[in-house]
């Protein structure tokens, strides 16, 4: 418990009212001073207490769609007698309050149980709550008890995901039976070639005509159902901060449309510590993978290139099919695509240009936003023989830009 500025100021007035008193031998004046004491009195022994309070924090689930609106809950259980308990709620910065205040004040009976309630706009990433702040004031004003209880709740705001068309070819090298072809010698779907015959492959596939014609045992090959690796490589340069939202709702879009289809996947978001995780499939894995790109931000990264060179040689699966998500404003993350295509993989480059994100507001900017965006479209026509590049005009839909590029 401890003194307000108020009390401070009426302990300081007490004292020079003794010290008048003493000085003037006027020791009368000290009974003025009574009133005073006796407020303190009663505020210490009979106005104080303990804060024994309960606080729980309701949150309907952990993870929401970024823009989504939240109402949380937080139920407050007295047992004791409070007249008045000021309430200040943590509200992460990340989150806007829409509703209500992150301030109350309530009056408290022994028992009682009030709830409080707030609504809030989720942004992308993972917000904290750490605590709530309890304070008490004396009915005088002289005295004050503030308590931090630790409540801590977590809330992730995933990026928006959209319903989008597959991009790339789906010829692959996996075992695991699914709707994406690609070539395997056994048992298959349709006749794809004919090669060598090698130890373990099934006698039922030897091609008994080639084998006379050219004195070699020869087998078929064929192409059966079967499901392709992706990998997602994301460039979180700062240089692309000004779309960078919608380069991870494309890359959240289209890692839905992986999981859909069956597809194992893996991810690189390329950032100044580079986050690598291995391939996988199924819903566990993309939500993991989601959870890191609702916290993925743009950094002073200048290494991409390095980055996926080093991933090519150590972690790709081999024949994997690339989707590299990048506005491929700088030398280095055009250099990165030019690396995946001189390994032989394909790549599909989903490119959200930054220029059609800015609105010009004169004439000469808008002349600029031009001269730009013809460069860049000079690039881009540059880079199209390292893969397939999806310029996104992101005031438009994604999967309008990629069905108008992969023809769908």
């Amino acid at each position: 418990m401890l003194p307000t500025e108020k009390a401070e100021e009426i302990l300081l007035a007490l004292w020079l009212i003794v010290m008048l008193a003493f000085l003037l031998l006027r020791w009368e004046m000290t009974y003025l001073t009574l009133p005073i004491i006796w407020l303190l009195f009663l505020a210490v022994f009979f106005f104080k207490p303990s804060l024994d309070v309960e606080v729980e924090r309701v949150v309907p689930h952990s993870r929401f769609l970024e823009g989504s609106e939240v109402e949380i809950t937080l139920r407050v259980k007295s047992h004791e007698r409070i007249p008045t308990l000021k309430i200040t709620e943590d509200v992460p910065p990340g989150l806007e309050l829409v509703g209500g205040r992150r301030e109350h004040v309530l009056s408290l009976q022994p028992g009682e149980e009030r709830e409080i309630r707030y609504k809030v706009r989720v942004k992308r990433g993972i917000h904290e709550f750490n605590w709530v702040r309890l304070s008490y004031r004396d009915p005088f004003g002289f005295f004050k008890v503030d308590r931090k209880v630790e409540l801590y709740s977590e809330i992730v705001g995933v990026p928006i995901i959209t319903d989008v068309p597959t991009p790339y070819s789906t010829r692959g090298t996996k075992i695991t039976v699914g709707p994406l072809p690609s070539p395997r010698v056994g048992e298959g779907v349709e006749f794809h070639a004919v090669r060598e015959y090698q130890p373990g492959d099934p006698l039922r596939i030897i091609n008994w005509k080639a084998t006379a014609r050219t004195g070699r045992i020869m087998a078929n090959e064929y192409e059966s159902e079967r499901k392709v690796d992706v990998i997602f490589i994301v460039d979180a340069s700062y240089t692309g901060s000004l779309v960078f939202d919608h380069l991870i709702r494309a890359a959240a879009s289209l890692m839905l449309n992986a999981l859909n289809n069956g597809t194992s996947f893996g991810l690189l978001l390329a950032e100044d510590v580079p986050l690598w995780v291995r391939v996988d499939y199924g819903k566990r894995h993309f939500f993991k993978c989601i959870d890191f790109l609702s916290t993925a931000k743009p950094d002073r990264n200048n290494m991409i290139a390095y980055q996926v060179e080093h991933l090519i040689r150590t972690r790709f699966p081999a024949r994997a099919q690339l989707l590299y998500f990048s506005p491929l404003l700088t030398e280095e993350s055009r250099e990165a695509l030019k690396t995946m295509a001189r390994y032989g993989y394909s790549v599909v480059v989903v490119s959200p240009n930054p220029y059609t994100a800015v609105k010009p507001k004169n004439r000469e900017e808008e002349l600029a936003l031009k001269l730009l965006s013809l460069q860049r479209e000079a690039t881009l026509m540059k880079m199209s023989s390292y893969g397939i590049i999806v310029d996104w005009d992101v005031r438009k839909p994604l999967e309008a830009a990629i069905a108008e590029v992969v023809g769908l």
